[in-house]
Protein backbone atom coordinates (compact mmCIF):
# COMPACT_ATOMS: atom_id res chain seq x y z
CA UNK A 1 0.00 0.00 0.00
CA UNK A 2 2.73 2.42 0.96
CA UNK A 3 4.59 1.69 -2.27
CA UNK A 4 1.44 2.26 -4.31
CA UNK A 5 0.80 5.57 -2.55
CA UNK A 6 4.38 6.67 -3.18
CA UNK A 7 4.07 5.74 -6.83
CA UNK A 8 0.74 7.55 -7.10
CA UNK A 9 2.17 10.62 -5.35
CA UNK A 10 5.22 10.56 -7.60
CA UNK A 11 3.01 10.26 -10.69
CA UNK A 12 0.87 13.19 -9.56
CA UNK A 13 3.98 15.30 -9.00
CA UNK A 14 5.29 14.40 -12.45
CA UNK A 15 1.94 15.32 -13.99
CA UNK A 16 1.91 18.65 -12.13
CA UNK A 17 5.50 19.39 -13.22
CA UNK A 18 4.63 18.45 -16.79
CA UNK A 19 1.52 20.67 -16.78
CA UNK A 20 3.53 23.57 -15.32
CA UNK A 21 6.27 23.14 -17.91
CA UNK A 22 3.74 22.95 -20.73
CA UNK A 23 2.03 26.04 -19.34
CA UNK A 24 5.31 27.92 -19.12
CA UNK A 25 6.26 26.84 -22.62
CA UNK A 26 2.88 27.93 -23.94
CA UNK A 27 3.14 31.26 -22.16
CA UNK A 28 6.66 31.72 -23.53
CA UNK A 29 5.53 30.99 -27.08
CA UNK A 30 2.57 33.35 -26.69
CA UNK A 31 4.78 36.16 -25.36
CA UNK A 32 7.42 35.58 -28.03
CA UNK A 33 4.87 35.73 -30.84
CA UNK A 34 2.50 38.40 -29.56
CA UNK A 35 5.00 40.84 -28.02
CA UNK A 36 7.24 41.03 -31.06
CA UNK A 37 8.32 44.64 -31.67
CA UNK A 38 7.20 45.85 -35.09
CA UNK A 39 7.37 49.63 -34.65
CA UNK A 40 10.23 51.68 -33.18
CA UNK A 41 10.24 55.47 -32.77
CA UNK A 42 13.54 57.28 -32.22
CA UNK A 43 13.63 60.84 -30.92
CA UNK A 44 16.41 63.30 -30.04
CA UNK A 45 19.12 61.88 -32.31
CA UNK A 46 21.17 64.04 -34.68
CA UNK A 47 24.61 62.39 -34.74
CA UNK A 48 23.29 58.90 -35.45
CA UNK A 49 20.59 57.67 -37.81
CA UNK A 50 17.47 55.95 -36.49
CA UNK A 51 18.82 52.65 -37.81
CA UNK A 52 22.12 53.04 -35.94
CA UNK A 53 20.33 53.79 -32.66
CA UNK A 54 17.94 50.86 -33.11
CA UNK A 55 20.81 48.51 -33.94
CA UNK A 56 22.65 49.51 -30.77
CA UNK A 57 19.64 49.13 -28.48
CA UNK A 58 18.09 46.08 -30.16
CA UNK A 59 21.17 44.38 -31.52
CA UNK A 60 20.26 40.94 -30.21
CA UNK A 61 17.32 38.79 -31.30
CA UNK A 62 15.90 38.69 -27.76
CA UNK A 63 15.79 42.50 -27.64
CA UNK A 64 13.07 42.49 -30.33
CA UNK A 65 10.52 41.41 -27.73
CA UNK A 66 8.95 44.28 -25.77
CA UNK A 67 8.75 42.38 -22.47
CA UNK A 68 12.37 41.25 -22.67
CA UNK A 69 13.52 44.69 -23.81
CA UNK A 70 11.67 46.30 -20.91
CA UNK A 71 13.31 43.88 -18.49
CA UNK A 72 16.77 44.47 -20.01
CA UNK A 73 16.62 48.24 -19.58
CA UNK A 74 14.36 48.61 -16.55
CA UNK A 75 15.62 51.56 -14.46
CA UNK A 76 18.79 51.53 -16.51
CA UNK A 77 20.11 54.23 -18.81
CA UNK A 78 22.09 53.25 -21.89
CA UNK A 79 25.52 54.87 -21.79
CA UNK A 80 28.94 54.48 -23.38
CA UNK A 81 28.05 55.71 -26.88
CA UNK A 82 30.11 58.63 -28.28
CA UNK A 83 28.17 61.93 -28.45
CA UNK A 84 25.24 60.47 -26.47
CA UNK A 85 24.66 61.28 -22.81
CA UNK A 86 22.04 58.57 -22.30
CA UNK A 87 19.05 56.81 -23.84
CA UNK A 88 15.74 55.75 -22.33
CA UNK A 89 13.43 52.99 -23.55
CA UNK A 90 9.65 53.53 -23.35
CA UNK A 91 7.27 50.65 -24.11
CA UNK A 92 4.22 52.23 -25.79
CA UNK A 93 2.42 48.95 -26.48
CA UNK A 94 3.32 45.28 -26.78
CA UNK A 95 4.50 45.87 -30.37
CA UNK A 96 5.71 49.48 -30.19
CA UNK A 97 8.62 51.13 -28.38
CA UNK A 98 10.16 54.58 -28.31
CA UNK A 99 13.87 55.24 -27.84
CA UNK A 100 14.60 58.66 -26.33
CA UNK A 101 18.12 59.87 -27.15
CA UNK A 102 19.79 62.53 -25.01
CA UNK A 103 22.88 63.81 -26.80
CA UNK A 104 25.81 65.59 -25.25
CA UNK A 105 25.75 69.37 -25.63
CA UNK A 106 28.67 70.11 -27.95
CA UNK A 107 29.87 73.63 -28.74
CA UNK A 108 32.61 72.79 -31.23
CA UNK A 109 35.73 70.79 -31.92
CA UNK A 110 39.46 71.34 -32.30
CA UNK A 111 41.76 69.40 -34.59
CA UNK A 112 44.76 68.15 -32.64
CA UNK A 113 47.36 65.55 -33.63
CA UNK A 114 45.13 64.20 -36.38
CA UNK A 115 42.06 63.68 -34.16
CA UNK A 116 38.89 65.64 -33.57
CA UNK A 117 38.33 66.66 -29.96
CA UNK A 118 34.80 67.84 -29.16
CA UNK A 119 34.11 70.12 -26.21
CA UNK A 120 30.99 71.36 -24.43
CA UNK A 121 29.84 74.83 -23.39
CA UNK A 122 32.32 74.86 -20.50
CA UNK A 123 35.25 73.88 -22.68
CA UNK A 124 35.36 70.33 -21.30
CA UNK A 125 36.62 67.84 -23.88
CA UNK A 126 33.88 65.20 -23.94
CA UNK A 127 34.72 63.11 -27.01
CA UNK A 128 37.63 62.19 -29.25
CA UNK A 129 37.08 60.80 -32.73
CA UNK A 130 39.10 59.89 -35.80
CA UNK A 131 36.38 61.18 -38.12
CA UNK A 132 34.64 64.52 -38.23
CA UNK A 133 30.96 64.76 -37.32
CA UNK A 134 28.88 67.03 -39.55
CA UNK A 135 26.92 69.87 -38.00
CA UNK A 136 29.53 70.85 -35.38
CA UNK A 137 31.85 73.74 -36.27
CA UNK A 138 35.61 73.56 -36.09
CA UNK A 139 37.14 76.12 -33.73
CA UNK A 140 40.59 77.39 -34.68
CA UNK A 141 42.95 80.02 -33.31
CA UNK A 142 42.83 78.83 -29.70
CA UNK A 143 46.30 78.35 -28.25
CA UNK A 144 46.97 75.19 -26.22
CA UNK A 145 49.79 72.66 -25.85
CA UNK A 146 47.80 69.55 -24.99
CA UNK A 147 44.29 68.10 -24.98
CA UNK A 148 43.03 65.73 -22.29
CA UNK A 149 39.70 63.93 -22.47
CA UNK A 150 37.18 65.01 -19.80
CA UNK A 151 39.26 68.05 -18.86
CA UNK A 152 38.96 71.71 -19.99
CA UNK A 153 40.89 72.90 -23.00
CA UNK A 154 43.92 74.67 -21.48
CA UNK A 155 43.54 78.19 -22.87
CA UNK A 156 44.13 81.56 -21.21
CA UNK A 157 40.58 82.96 -21.34
CA UNK A 158 37.84 80.45 -20.55
CA UNK A 159 35.12 83.04 -21.24
CA UNK A 160 35.67 82.33 -24.94
CA UNK A 161 33.65 79.12 -24.54
CA UNK A 162 30.58 81.17 -23.66
CA UNK A 163 31.05 83.10 -26.91
CA UNK A 164 31.39 79.85 -28.85
CA UNK A 165 28.20 78.46 -27.34
CA UNK A 166 26.30 81.69 -28.04
CA UNK A 167 27.34 81.79 -31.67
CA UNK A 168 26.66 78.09 -32.30
CA UNK A 169 23.19 78.38 -30.75
CA UNK A 170 22.41 81.44 -32.85
CA UNK A 171 23.65 79.77 -36.02
CA UNK A 172 21.46 76.77 -35.25
CA UNK A 173 18.46 79.01 -34.55
CA UNK A 174 18.75 80.69 -37.95
CA UNK A 175 19.79 77.47 -39.74
CA UNK A 176 23.20 78.79 -40.70
CA UNK A 177 25.96 76.21 -41.05
CA UNK A 178 29.44 77.63 -40.46
CA UNK A 179 32.29 75.24 -41.23
CA UNK A 180 34.69 77.03 -38.93
CA UNK A 181 34.87 79.61 -36.15
CA UNK A 182 38.30 81.25 -36.10
CA UNK A 183 39.62 83.36 -33.24
CA UNK A 184 42.33 85.99 -33.48
CA UNK A 185 44.90 86.58 -30.73
CA UNK A 186 42.50 89.02 -29.02
CA UNK A 187 39.60 86.55 -29.42
CA UNK A 188 37.75 88.31 -32.22
CA UNK A 189 35.63 85.88 -34.26
CA UNK A 190 35.51 85.11 -37.96
CA UNK A 191 32.98 82.65 -39.38
CA UNK A 192 33.68 80.62 -42.50
CA UNK A 193 30.85 79.78 -44.92
CA UNK A 194 32.57 78.21 -47.90
CA UNK A 195 34.58 81.00 -49.53
CA UNK A 196 32.80 83.72 -47.54
CA UNK A 197 34.51 84.88 -44.35
CA UNK A 198 32.34 86.82 -41.91
CA UNK A 199 34.27 89.03 -39.51
CA UNK A 200 32.10 89.37 -36.38
CA UNK A 201 34.70 90.88 -34.08
CA UNK A 202 33.88 90.54 -30.39
CA UNK A 203 30.73 88.96 -28.95
CA UNK A 204 29.18 92.42 -28.46
CA UNK A 205 25.83 92.74 -30.32
CA UNK A 206 26.23 89.13 -31.45
CA UNK A 207 22.45 88.58 -31.62
CA UNK A 208 22.00 91.58 -33.89
CA UNK A 209 24.91 90.54 -36.10
CA UNK A 210 23.67 87.00 -36.69
CA UNK A 211 20.08 88.18 -37.18
CA UNK A 212 21.29 90.45 -39.99
CA UNK A 213 23.67 87.81 -41.30
CA UNK A 214 20.83 85.37 -42.04
CA UNK A 215 19.43 87.86 -44.57
CA UNK A 216 22.80 88.70 -46.15
CA UNK A 217 24.30 85.26 -46.69
CA UNK A 218 21.78 84.01 -49.31
CA UNK A 219 22.79 86.98 -51.51
CA UNK A 220 26.45 85.92 -51.31
CA UNK A 221 25.93 82.44 -52.73
CA UNK A 222 28.85 81.57 -55.01
CA UNK A 223 30.83 84.61 -53.88
CA UNK A 224 34.32 84.68 -52.38
CA UNK A 225 35.39 87.43 -50.02
CA UNK A 226 35.13 89.06 -46.61
CA UNK A 227 31.94 90.37 -44.99
CA UNK A 228 32.90 92.90 -42.32
CA UNK A 229 30.38 93.06 -39.44
CA UNK A 230 32.76 94.03 -36.65
CA UNK A 231 31.13 97.41 -36.02
CA UNK A 232 27.55 96.35 -36.67
CA UNK A 233 25.03 97.21 -33.92
CA UNK A 234 21.62 97.78 -35.52
CA UNK A 235 19.82 97.97 -38.88
CA UNK A 236 21.02 101.51 -39.49
CA UNK A 237 24.65 100.35 -39.73
CA UNK A 238 26.31 99.60 -43.07
CA UNK A 239 27.84 96.21 -43.77
CA UNK A 240 30.60 95.94 -46.38
CA UNK A 241 31.60 92.96 -48.51
CA UNK A 242 35.04 92.91 -50.09
CA UNK A 243 35.33 90.39 -52.92
CA UNK A 244 38.51 88.41 -53.37
CA UNK A 245 40.55 89.49 -56.37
Amino acid sequence: MKKQRKRRTGLIILIIVFVVLVGLLGAGIYIWKNYRITTVYVEGNTHYTDEEVIDYVMGSEFAHNSIILSWMYKNKEITGIPFIQSMDIKILSRNTVKIMVYEKSLAGYVNYLGRYFYFDKDGIVVESAAQKTEGIPQVSGLQFDSVTLYEPLPIDDNSVFGSILSITQLLSKYKLAAERIAFSEDYEMTLYFGNVRVMLGTSAYIDEKVTRLQHILPNLSGESGVLDMRDYQDVSDTVTFLRDE
